[in-house]
C-alpha cells in the first residue's frame, strides 16, 4: 500500500481530512488515489452514507456543534466606545461611585425580572441537554437567569402517559419534563429569571401545553419556528430499535423505518447502528399563528414568546410582524450555525443568516415599525447564534438598542456544566495532571493530588455559605461561574468603561464600525451605527475650536 503523509486540513465536524494540502473547494485532493488512507468527506460518505450529514456520531450526546465558517462580518467588527467624562444611571456620580461594581446589569424578558441579560434558549430532547440538565437548571437558578425547556421532551420520554385520542394522543404525565421543571425551581429564588416551555409541531399535538399550565403551573410558553443550525425540524440518534419503534408510534419520523421487516433484519444483523428522529416543521398562517397566541393568553399565560430561526430576509421580516401584532412579550432570533443535537453540518456550514447580519436586520425591521407606528409596542428581543464573551454580549446589546434585551445562549452554558461536571471527577478521583494546575493558574509547586473542589472553583464556597451548605452540584456551579462571575463582571467593567451604568443606557453609539463590511450592513439598515473615522466628528471639531490656544 502506498504511504501518504497526513496533514491538517480536515473537517474535525465529522472527522474528515484531505491528503493533499492543495485540496479543492469540493474537499477532494487535486490526484485521488484508491489506496489512499487518508479518509476524506466523499471517501467516509462512500461507506457510509446519511451518517457523514451530521457531525461525529462517537461524540453525540456528549458534545455540541458550531461551524467554524468565516461569514466576513461579526461582532468583532465592531469596537466598544469608551469614554472619560461623566457617567450615566447612578445618583451621585464622583471618583468612589464610579466604579465598575455599582454598574447594574440587571434586565428583564418580557415580564420576567432577570439578574443577567442571559437567557438559556431552548434545550430539549438532545440527549447532551438533558445528560448536563442538573447544571443547566440548577446553575440557571441561581444565576437568576430564564432557562428553556426546548421541544420534544414530552414525545421523548419513554416513561410519558397518554390517552388514547385520535388522531393524536395527548400526555397524561411525563417524568423527564416534570423533572426539568422541578429541578430549577428546586433553586429559583422565585423572582429572577423563569422557567419556559417551548413547543413545536409534534408538541402541539401531544398537548405539552395543555399538560404543563395545568398540572406543573407553568405561565412562559415558547412557540417555536426553528433554529439557526437548521431549517428542517429537531434531530436525534436512537441506539436501539426499541425506541425507534416507540417515537414512531408516537408520530415522529424515524429513519431508516423500524417497521420496516427488512431494517429489523438488518438491524438484528448489526449493519444498522442507529435511528434517527426527526421533527416537522410547522405549516402555519398568519391568521393561525395569531389566533394561536391568543388562545395561550386565554388560558393564562403570563409571558408568551416566540423563538425562530435564520430564515431569508423576507420570512424574518413575517416573524417580526407576527410578534408585534400578536403582542407576544419576547421574541428570540437564531443565527447560523451551532446546535447541541446532530443538525447537519452542510446546513450549519451553508444555510441561515449568520447571527450579526441577522440582528441588523431583525433591528432594521424594528426600526421601520417604529417610523411607521411610534406607539407599537415592541417586544423584548433576544439574539442567538455563538455568544460566549462579554465583548460580543455588550456589542450585541449596543447593536440591538432599545430593543434587544437578552442574548440567548446554549453551547457555551452546556460546556460550561460538562467541563465543570469532568472537573470535579477528575479531582476526586485524584486523576488531577500538572498541566491542569497549569491551566488553572496553580503554582508549580501544588502538589496535583491536593486539588480540592474548593480550591479548584472560584465560587464554590461563597455558595455553599449563601445556600447554607445546601448541596450544588459542580456541574451548575460551573454555569453560576461562568454566567455570574465570568460574563457578569466582565459585562459591568464594560458598562464602567463606557460610563454607563444602567444596563438600558446603552445605546448604538456605544459601538463604531470598524470594517468596511460593518459599515455596508450598518447603512443599508439605516441603523445610525457610524464608522471609527464618523463617530463624534463634529463633537471633536467643537472640541478642539473651542480651546484657547498661545
Amino acid at each position: 500500500m502506498t504511504k501518504f503523509n497526513m496533514i491538517t486540513h480536515r473537517n474535525t465536524m465529522i472527522n474528515a481530512r484531505t491528503r493533499a494540502e492543495d485540496s479543492c473547494e469540493s474537499g477532494l485532493c487535486p490526484i485521488c488515489v484508491a489506496s489512499c488512507n487518508v479518509w476524506c468527506e466523499v471517501s467516509k460518505s462512500a461507506l457510509r452514507g446519511r451518517e457523514i450529514l451530521y457531525p461525529s456520531r462517537e461524540f453525540f450526546g456528549d458534545s455540541t456543534a458550531g461551524t467554524p465558517k468565516d461569514f466576513k462580518f461579526s461582532y468583532g467588527d465592531f469596537q466598544i466606545m469608551f469614554d472619560c467624562r461623566g457617567a450615566e444611571g447612578l445618583d451621585i456620580v464622583n471618583e468612589d461611585t464610579v466604579i465598575f461594581p455599582n454598574a447594574d446589569i440587571t434586565t428583564k424578558w418580557g415580564n420576567i425580572e432577570q439578574k443577567l441579560p442571559l437567557v438559556i434558549a431552548g434545550l430539549g430532547s438532545t440527549y447532551v441537554a438533558k445528560k448536563n440538565w442538573d447544571g443547566l437548571a440548577v446553575g440557571a437558578a441561581i444565576s437568576g437567569v430564564s432557562l428553556t425547556i426546548g421541544e420534544n421532551v414530552v414525545g421523548m420520554d419513554p416513561k410519558s402517559t397518554f390517552t388514547n385520542e385520535k388522531p393524536y394522543p395527548k400526555v397524561i404525565e411525563t417524568k423527564d419534563l416534570r423533572h426539568r421543571i422541578e429541578r430549577y425551581r428546586d433553586y429559583w429564588d422565585g423572582k429572577h429569571g423563569d422557567i419556559i416551555v417551548q413547543k413545536n409541531v409534534e408538541d402541539g399535538r401531544l398537548g405539552a401545553f395543555e399538560y404543563v399550565t395545568s398540572k406543573l403551573d407553568v405561565t412562559s410558553l415558547e412557540l417555536k419556528f426553528g433554529q439557526g443550525a437548521k431549517a428542517i425540524g429537531g434531530e436525534v440518534r436512537l441506539n436501539t430499535i426499541e425506541r425507534a419503534k416507540l417515537l414512531q408510534s408516537r408520530g415522529y419520523l424515524v429513519i431508516p423505518d423500524p417497521s420496516d421487516p427488512i431494517v429489523q433484519e438488518q438491524y438484528r444483523n448489526g449493519l444498522i447502528l442507529d435511528f434517527e428522529r426527526h421533527s416537522r416543521v410547522g405549516m402555519s398562517s398568519t391568521e393561525e399563528i395569531l389566533e394561536e397566541i391568543d388562545q395561550i393568553r386565554s388560558n393564562g399565560a403570563k409571558n408568551i414568546f416566540l423563538k425562530t430561526g435564520a430564515y431569508r430576509p423576507s420570512g424574518t421580516a413575517w416573524i417580526v410582524r407576527l410578534g408585534v401584532e400578536g403582542k407576544v412579550d419576547g421574541m428570540t432570533f437564531d443565527g447560523a450555525g451551532g446546535g447541541t443535537g446532530m443538525s447537519p453540518v452542510g446546513m450549519m456550514n451553508e444555510g441561515s443568516i449568520p447571527t450579526a447580519y441577522l440582528e441588523a436586520l431583525v433591528v432594521g425591521c424594528l426600526d421601520m415599525i417604529k417610523r411607521k407606528s411610534p406607539n407599537a409596542k415592541i417586544p423584548s428581543i433576544a439574539i442567538a447564534g455563538g455568544f460566549a464573551n462579554e465583548t460580543q454580549i455588550f456589542k450585541a446589546l449596543a447593536m440591538g438598542a432599545p430593543y434587544i434585551t437578552c442574548v440567548a445562549v446554549a453551547r457555551a452554558p452546556i460546556t460550561a456544566s460538562m467541563k465543570a461536571q469532568w472537573s470535579s471527577e477528575v479531582i476526586e478521583n485524584k486523576e488531577v495532571t500538572p498541566a491542569m494546575l497549569n491551566y488553572l493558574g496553580f503554582p508549580k509547586e501544588k502538589d496535583p493530588d491536593s486539588l480540592t473542589i474548593s480550591e479548584a472553583f472560584l465560587e464554590y464556597d461563597a455558595l455553599i455559605r449563601k445556600y447554607h451548605h445546601k448541596e450544588i452540584p459542580a456541574c451548575a456551579i460551573g454555569v453560576y461561574t461562568y454566567f455570574t462571575s465570568k460574563l457578569g463582571i466582565g459585562l459591568k467593567q464594560l458598562l464602567a468603561g463606557a460610563r454607563k451604568f444602567k444596563l438600558n443606557l446603552l445605546d448604538r453609539e456605544d459601538i463604531a464600525a470598524i470594517s468596511q463590511r460593518a459599515i455596508n450592513v450598518c447603512k443599508h439598515w439605516d441603523l445610525g451605527i457610524k464608522s471609527q473615522e464618523e463617530l463624534d466628528m463634529e463633537l471633536v471639531k467643537k472640541e478642539i475650536y473651542s480651546g484657547i490656544y498661545e
